[in-house]
């Protein structure tokens, strides 16, 4: 995609660090250098003005990728492309089929009204919910990772969807401060919500959650 589009060594091209090391990887393979942007903490993509600081006279490129069934704000991330010249290519998650994903919907809406302690995500016409990711607050990773062990030994599953932001990585470290990547990859947990869950294991994830209490307060 990105050699297509004529991207190559002294270029500079934004993408994500909160994800998978993947389409770092794919600027590198071209001779571009990956430059990492922030996220918003609601979407979890990137952030429209996190992008617009990083750009540099050798930026050519946004990669935005839509994470966990929430779109970028791709209208204010194309007008950041517009400014600068940049092109900005989107990368997308595989969608259900219609019949799952109100099914998906149903139960992420049931789970953001029974859930307490956690913070579900936040209300989106447009969400398909991909994933169900639910943020753990606490003092970092430790909270998360604690409570995470907890719901599984209740038989519930759950995964931590990205444990180390990409600019965290071997290969790809850099020195710069991104809060809101940071922040998420410490509090972020993904919570089952497909497949044929039945009400009654929708419900035994809610009470092994809220036992909890989402470690804001003490587990008694």
């Amino acid at each position: 995609m990105l050699r297509a589009t004529g991207v190559g060594a002294g270029d500079e091209v934004v993408v994500p660090a909160f994800g998978n090391p993947e389409v770092a990887q794919a600027v590198s393979l071209t001779g571009a250098v990956p430059v990492f942007a922030d996220i918003e903490p609601a979407t979890y993509c990137l952030d429209a003005s996190a992008v617009e600081a990083a750009v540099t006279s050798r930026t050519v490129a946004v990669v935005v990728v839509h994470r966990f069934g929430r779109s970028a704000d791709i209208e204010a991330l194309h007008q950041v492309g517009e400014r600068n010249g940049l092109l900005v290519l989107e990368q997308g998650e595989s969608e259900a089929p219609y019949g799952e994903l109100g099914e998906r919907r149903q139960r992420a809406a049931y789970l953001s009204v029974k859930l307490k302690g956690v913070r579900t995500p936040e209300d989106c016409g447009g969400h398909t919910f991909q994933q169900y990711v639910v943020r753990v607050p606490g003092n970092g990773r430790p909270d998360r990772d604690a409570f995470a062990r907890a719901v599984r030994t209740k038989g519930v599953e759950c995964s931590v969807p990205v444990r180390t932001p990409v600019h965290r990585m071997p290969g790809f470290r850099r020195d710069v401060y991104l809060p809101e990547t940071e922040r998420a990859a410490d509090e972020t947990l993904a919570l089952p919500i497909g497949g044929d869950m039945s009400r009654r294991e929708l419900q035994r994830l809610v009470a092994a959650c809220n036992a909890l209490g989402g470690l804001l307060q003490p587990a008694f």
